[in-house]
């Protein structure tokens, strides 16, 4: 099963929270296995559902433990919705 998710990252704590954010997308950016899209207000991720979804367990998991208390928005659509991103 395929699976694509809308991601948002707000850090809350007294961090450089750009660098934060680009910590966390560059990290995402190392799984070949799924597709990385960012844009000025979200990332989306698309790949395989277990693939994606062990990957998110993994960075969010490091985030937390790197970066302390943050908010992370996500949308999670069932189906590889890679070929619609930026066609609005």
């Amino acid at each position: 099963m395929k699976l694509s998710v809308e991601i948002s990252k707000y850090p809350l704590s007294e961090v450089d929270y750009i660098a934060a954010i680009s910590d966390f997308i560059a990290r995402l950016n190392q799984y070949s296995a799924i597709n990385v899209s960012t844009n000025c207000m979200s990332t989306q991720i698309f790949g395989d559902y277990d693939i994606v979804m062990s990957a998110l367990n993994t960075e969010l998991k490091r985030s937390f433990e790197q970066f302390g208390t943050t908010v992370f928005v996500c949308k999670f659509i069932p189906g590889d919705l890679s070929n619609t991103v930026g066609k609005g």
